[in-house]
C-alpha cells in the first residue's frame, strides 16, 4: 500500500456516496482508472440492476484512451463481483480489457462473491492489492455488510429529545412536541432516504399519523412498517393511504380491512417479535431498517442488542419537566457529536 493507492481510493470513496441510497440491495461502489498519474475513466453503481461501477469506469474511457488501459490501474473500493446477476462478473471485464492492476478497499462479503473475483483476477496474471483504505470502504456499505454477515438488515434507531431528556409532552389528543428545526428535520428526511424500509410501534402510529414518506428530500421512500398486535389501527391512517408499500405486523390479519398496497404479516406475539420482524426482512432482501418510535419500541431494540447505530437529535434550548423519557442507551457507544440546525445530533455506534 502506498499514499498514491490511497489517493485515488479516497476518490473511488467520493464516487461511491454518489449511489448511497439507491443502490439497494446492492452495495455502493466506486471506480477510478489511472495511467501515468492521469485519470482516464471513473464511475460509480448508480442504481440496483444497471451497470456496476467498474462498467461505468471502463466506459467512461474515451476512445483515444482506450489503448491505454493495458497499461492502467484501476481501483475499486469493493471486490469486483465474480458472478452473474442482473449483469456480468467485473472481475471478467477487468481481464478482457487487459488491465494488469487491480486496487481493493475491501473484500465483499456475499457468498457469491467473498474472494472469488480477487483469485479469478490473479489467476489472469494481474496484480491485485486489497485492503486500501479497508475500514473507510467498510464503513460506506456498513448495511450490506451487515445484512450478509448477520444474515439481517442494518438497524438505524432515530429519535429527538429535549435538553431535559423526553421525547414528547404528556398529551391527551393534543399536538406533538416540536423537537426538530426546518434545517435537522431535512436532515431526518435525507437519513430515511439511505434506509429501505422504517419502523414506528402502534401508539406513535395512533397519536402522530405519520406519512412515514420522502418530503424533504429527493430519493426513494422507504417501505413503511408498523406494528399493531391487535389490529386497533384504524385504515384511515395516513400510513394506509395506498400512496406507498406498507406493511403490518400483527398478530391476527384482517380480510379486507386495508386497500391497496397494505400487506399483513402475522407474527408470534408470545415469542420476541423483534428476531421475527428482521428475519422477514431479511427474507425480502431489505438491507436497512431506520426505526423511529416510539420509546418502548426504540428501547425495545437497545435491550435486545439488535441495533448497529443510532441519531439522537437534542435541542438544548427545549426545556419539558415532564413527558416520555426518552430511551437510555449505553453511553459508551457515543461515537460522535455534531450540530445541525441548532440542535446537537449525538451519534451511537455498535
Amino acid at each position: 500500500m502506498n499514499s498514491l493507492d490511497e489517493f485515488y481510493m479516497r476518490r473511488c470513496i467520493q464516487l461511491a456516496r454518489c449511489g448511497v441510497g439507491s443502490t439497494s440491495p446492492n452495495p455502493a461502489v466506486g471506480a477510478l482508472i489511472v495511467c501515468n498519474g492521469r485519470i482516464i475513466g471513473e464511475g460509480y453503481h448508480i442504481r440496483a440492476g444497471e451497470p456496476h461501477a467498474e462498467v461505468n469506469a471502463v466506459n467512461s474511457v474515451t476512445e483515444q484512451d482506450r489503448v491505454l488501459l493495458p497499461k492502467s490501474t484501476i481501483y475499486v473500493t469493493l471486490e469486483p463481483c465474480s458472478h452473474y446477476g442482473k449483469t456480468p462478473p467485473c472481475c471478467d471485464l477487468i481481464i478482457a480489457k487487459g488491465i494488469k492492476r487491480v486496487v481493493i478497499g475491501t473484500t465483499d462479503n456475499n457468498q457469491c462473491v467473498n474472494g472469488a473475483g480477487i483469485a479469478r483476477m490473479k489467476q489472469a496474471g494481474i496484480e491485485v492489492v486489497v485492503g486500501v483504505l479497508s475500514d473507510e470502504c467498510s464503513r460506506l456499505n456498513r448495511p450490506f455488510f451487515t445484512y450478509n454477515g448477520l444474515r439481517r438488515p442494518m438497524v438505524t434507531l432515530k429519535w429527538a429529545q429535549s435538553a431535559d431528556g423526553y421525547i414528547d409532552a404528556l398529551r391527551n389528543g393534543g399536538e406533538p412536541l416540536h423537537i426538530s428545526t426546518p434545517v435537522s428535520l431535512v436532515a431526518v428526511h435525507k437519513l430515511r432516504s439511505m434506509h429501505d424500509a422504517i419502523l414506528v410501534g402502534t401508539r406513535t402510529a395512533l397519536l402522530d399519523n405519520p406519512s412515514l414518506n420522502l418530503r424533504c428530500w429527493a430519493g426513494r421512500s422507504p417501505l413503511r412498517l408498523v406494528i399493531d398486535r391487535s389490529g386497533k389501527l384504524p385504515a384511515t391512517l395516513n400510513l394506509f393511504d395506498g400512496s406507498l408499500p406498507t406493511v403490518v405486523y400483527t398478530e391476527n390479519a384482517v380480510v379486507g380491512k386495508f386497500g391497496k398496497n397494505v400487506e399483513q404479516i402475522i407474527l408470534d406475539f408470545s415469542q420476541d417479535v423483534l428476531p421475527q420482524i428482521l428475519s422477514h426482512l431479511y427474507s425480502k432482501k431489505v438491507g436497512s431498517l431506520l426505526v423511529e418510535g416510539g420509546s418502548q419500541l426504540l428501547q425495545s431494540f437497545i435491550d435486545a442488542s439488535l441495533w448497529d447505530s443510532a441519531r439522537v437529535e437534542v435541542n438544548r434550548s427545549l426545556v419539558v419537566g415532564e413527558g416520555v423519557p426518552a430511551p437510555s442507551i449505553p453511553a459508551e457507544t457515543l461515537v460522535g457529536k455534531t450540530l445541525c440546525g441548532g440542535n446537537e445530533i449525538l451519534n451511537f455506534s455498535r
